[in-house]
C-alpha cells in the first residue's frame, strides 16, 4: 500500500504583487437579520511555514566594510605524490612541479612493495633518487605513491639549499543586496477585518498586518536561502552582462569538498565518509542536516544494529515496552566520530528543496562543529570563526545587516504625499564557508 496521490499537497501560489481589499469586511447587509457564526481565529493549516534557522544554528554573523571578503586557509603541512612514474634505468621520477629537495629521504609504495630512497638531484619536472637496498628498488615503475620522511646529510657538507615555504589557499566572496517591500494604502490601514490573525504575525483584526508579517517572514527566508543557494556569476554570462555578480552559496562551496552520491543507508557508507574525514581535518563532532529520506535511512540502519532491530522492536529511553516505541535516532558514534542528526525543513518543504526529485536532489549535509582559525585578508589578522560565517556590510552610521524603513504619508510615515505606507527591507551579506574540505554533501 502507498499514500494516494489525490488529494495531493496544495501548492497554489497565494502571494500577489497588487494591493487588494478583498480580505477586508467591506460589505454590510442589513436586510438579513441573522448574524453569521464567524470563527474569527485564523487556523494555520500549514503550521510555521518559515524554513530559516539553519545558519542560526550553525554559524554566526559579523560586520564587514568591503565589497570583497577574502580569507586564507592553510594547506597541507606535508605533501604526498601519487601516480608517479620511475625510469627503471636512470631512477628518474617524473613529477611536474614537485616539492622535493636534494638530500630528502622519501618512502615509496606501489601497492605491493615499499622502498626508502634518497634524493640526489632535482629538476623542475623530475628528480633522481637512489634506493637504500643493495639490489635496487623493489617497487615498480608506475603508479607510485611517495612522501618525505626526513633528510640526511653527509658530515662536513652544506645545509639545505632550498627553502620550502608554506602555501595558502585564498578564498573570496562578494555580498549581495537583498530587498523586499510591503505596501498598503492609508484607507485600508484603518479597515477592520473579520479574521483574527495570530499574535506572532501582529495580532488583532487589522488584516494588512497579516500581509506585512508574511512579507517579513518571506524576506527572512530569502536571506537564508540566498546564502545557501547563491551561485557566483560567471564572466561572459547574461547575468554578468546585466550587472549581476552573485555570491558563493553554501551548496556551491561544499560541492568543492566531499560529495556522497545517493543515500547513506549502511554502516559501510558511513565508513567511507569516515575514511574521507580522516584524510581531511578529522573533526570529531559533526552535525547531519538531512531530508526525510536520509533521516529514515539512518534510523533503519541504526535500528538494524540492535539485537531487536531485525524483526523486533527498539523501545524508548527507559527500555520499557509500555513506555514508548522508539524508531528514531538523534545521534550515533562510529570510529571516534560523533554524528548528531536533525531533519532540515528546507530540504523537506514542498515549496522549496522538497519539491525536487531525481538526479542532484540534496539529501543532506554534514557540517563540522566548532570553529576554525583563518587569516582575514582584509582585516589583516587571524580569527577563530565558525565554519559557517555570515558577513554583512556595516560601517559607522550605516548598518546593512537588516534595514527596515517606512515611506509614504500613512501609518506614521511622512516622506511623500502618496496615500500609502510602504515598509522596505534591505540586507547586504555574504556567506563564508571555511574549511570546506570538512563538509560532506549527500546528493542523489
Amino acid at each position: 500500500m502507498s499514500i494516494q496521490a489525490t488529494p495531493g499537497v496544495s501548492l497554489t501560489p497565494t502571494p500577489t504583487k497588487e494591493l487588494l481589499t478583498t480580505n477586508y469586511l467591506d460589505v454590510f447587509n442589513f436586510d438579513n437579520q441573522y448574524l453569521p457564526d464567524l470563527v474569527t481565529e485564523e487556523f494555520q493549516r500549514y503550521g510555521n511555514q518559515s524554513v530559516k534557522g539553519f545558519l542560526e544554528r550553525t554559524g554566526s554573523e559579523s560586520a564587514s566594510s568591503s565589497d570583497l571578503i577574502k580569507w586564507s586557509e592553510e594547506t597541507r603541512l606535508r605533501n604526498v605524490a601519487k601516480g608517479v612514474e620511475r625510469n627503471a634505468t636512470t631512477n628518474v621520477f617524473d613529477l611536474e612541479g614537485h616539492p622535493f629537495r636534494v638530500n630528502e629521504v622519501i618512502l615509496i609504495n606501489d601497492g605491493t612493495n615499499e622502498d626508502i630512497a634518497h634524493i640526489t638531484a632535482v629538476n623542475d619536472d623530475d628528480f633522481t633518487a637512489v634506493s637504500v637496498k643493495s639490489g635496487g628498488f623493489d617497487v615498480g615503475t608506475t603508479g607510485l605513491n611517495l612522501f618525505v620522511i626526513g633528510s640526511e646529510f653527509a658530515k662536513g657538507t652544506n645545509g639545505m639549499s632550498e627553502s620550502k615555504e608554506a602555501p595558502v589557499d585564498i578564498y573570496e566572496n562578494s555580498p549581495v543586496i537583498i530587498k523586499d517591500v510591503d505596501a498598503v494604502n492609508g484607507s485600508d490601514m484603518t479597515q477592520v477585518g473579520w479574521i483574527e490573525i495570530p499574535s506572532e504575525e501582529g495580532g488583532g483584526f487589522l488584516w494588512y498586518l497579516k500581509s506585512r508579517s508574511q512579507t517579513r517572514m518571506r524576506f527572512d527566508d530569502n536571506l537564508e536561502m540566498s546564502m545557501i543557494e547563491g551561485r557566483s556569476v560567471e564572466a561572459g554570462s547574461a547575468a554578468a552582462g546585466a550587472g549581476k555578480k552573485g555570491t558563493e552559496g553554501f551548496f556551491e562551496a561544499v560541492e568543492e569538498g566531499n560529495v556522497f552520491s545517493g543515500v547513506a543507508d549502511t554502516l559501510a557508507d558511513f565508513d567511507d565518509v569516515l575514511q574521507r574525514l580522516d584524510q581531511q581535518a578529522a573533526i570529531e563532532e559533526n552535525m547531519l542536516f538531512v531530508n526525510r529520506t536520509q533521516s529514515l535511512a539512518i534510523d533503519d540502519m541504526l535500528a538494524a544494529q540492535n539485537s531487536y532491530g531485525s524483526g523486533g522492536t527498539s523501545y524508548g529511553v527507559f527500555g520499557d515496552e509500555e513506555t514508548a516505541l522508539n524508531l528514531g535516532f538523534t545521534g550515533f558514534r562510529r570510529g571516534e566520530y560523533d554524528f548528531y542528526k536533525t531533519s532540515w525543513k528546507y530540504l523537506n518543504d514542498p515549496t522549496t528543496r522538497g519539491a525536487f526529485t531525481g538526479t542532484g536532489k540534496v539529501n543532506g549535509v554534514l557540517v563540522p562543529a566548532g570553529t576554525t582559525n583563518v587569516y582575514d585578508e582584509v582585516m589583516g589578522e587571524n580569527a577563530n570563526l565558525p565554519f559557517l560565517h555570515v558577513k554583512f556590510r556595516a560601517a559607522q552610521g550605516e548598518d546593512r545587516r537588516y534595514k527596515t524603513w517606512m515611506i509614504g504619508s500613512a501609518g506614521g510615515a511622512r516622506t511623500t504625499d502618496k496615500d500609502v505606507n510602504e515598509m522596505h527591507m534591505l540586507s547586504e551579506r555574504a556567506l563564508c564557508t571555511m574549511g570546506r574540505n570538512n563538509f560532506v554533501i549527500f546528493k542523489a
